[in-house]
């Protein structure tokens, strides 16, 4: 049965991946909300949608089907900047539906918790979208982890460059009371797998904290993990074929590369699908990433020392 969906941030980066998620899995997008009015990209899901630019007047108009029977959404899909992702998930609760929200759920750890409780006395659903989670890739690493000797620590270097222009640091992104930083708005889903595979903290070290480039290392319950995000094309280790994105991706465990650049078009449709189901990713599941990203804009970067990154030699001289 069609499932209404309203979706909050429509005019970002993300929002398009939810939109074709809604439409594929056979649902209807009823209304949507951005301050921004560039939104021209609804018209290849939906004509049909309400869409407003100013959230009272799209709270009033969902408050109003909540109180027509039938008509309430039964989700709301959140790509809004992460500072407000708390918010908004209130939101969506407080009108009797269930959220999706994109990474990072939130800022803080304790935010989850007060999450769990409000979706617990709403009897609603929170969900978060973990898509390394669904990537065959990354399942399959986590049969071999899980089938390996319990004993058997592994080595474990993860490097993620993906390229930004100036307007970056121009936007919420650039901001770390809005965004977090660099390692919450583009390292949290990579730190959710490094934990859904190796287990648990044990030791969380920071080497390097700026606004473009972050660098650490998490000591885990069955892994040693070296890892490195960079905003900079400097940091490709080659450049970029014509035509494709100036991104590079990279997991080696115990020296050996996982490849998992590709195959990431439908992980948000598969995610949707999981999500009606009953089988998303709900707000326990994402405390340990969130807990170690609050730690790392905590951290005081120690640079070049212990265990760090071979990407450092590079960048730090």
């Amino acid at each position: 049965m069609s499932k209404k969906f309203a979706l909050i941030g429509v005019g970002g980066y993300i929002a398009p991946r939810h939109l074709r998620a809604i439409k594929e899995t056979g649902n209807e997008l009823v209304a949507a909300l951005d301050k921004n009015d560039s939104v021209g990209v609804l018209d290849a899901y939906t004509t049909e949608a309400r869409f407003f630019t100013e959230f009272e007047r799209f709270d009033r108009h969902l408050e109003k089907l909540r109180r027509k029977p039938g008509s309430g959404v039964d989700y709301v899909s959140i790509c809004s900047p992460n500072y407000l992702h708390d918010a908004h998930v209130r939101f969506a609760l407080r009108i009797g539906a269930n959220a999706i929200c994109e990474k990072p759920l939130v800022l803080n750890p304790w935010n989850v918790k007060a999450l769990e409780e409000l979706a617990g006395e709403y009897d609603r659903q929170i969900n978060t979208i973990l898509q390394l989670r669904l990537h065959p890739s990354i399942v399959a690493l986590k049969k071999r982890i899980d089938e390996s000797p319990k004993d058997k620590i592994h080595d474990i270097d993860l490097t993620y460059i993906t390229t930004r222009g100036f307007w970056y640091l121009a936007s919420w992104k650039g901001d770390i009371e809005k965004s977090g930083g660099i390692a919450t708005n583009i390292g949290v889903h990579f730190f959710d797998m490094l934990t859904w595979i190796f287990g648990p903290v044990r030791q969380n070290v920071v080497h390097m904290h700026g606004p473009t480039r972050a660098a650490g290392y998490l000591e885990l319950e069955r892994g040693r993990a070296r890892w490195f995000l960079s905003l900079n094309r400097s940091d490709l280790p080659k450049p970029p074929e014509p035509g494709k994105p100036a991104t590079f991706r990279a997991i080696e465990v115990d020296g050996e590369e996982i490849e998992f650049s590709q195959g990431f078009t439908d992980l948000h449709i598969e995610s949707y699908r999981r999500i009606l189901a009953g089988k998303g990713f709900a707000c326990r599941e994402v405390l340990p990433s969130i807990e170690i990203v609050s730690a790392i804009r905590k951290a005081t970067p120690i640079g070049k020392a212990g265990e760090y990154h071979p990407m450092l030699t590079r960048v730090l001289s």
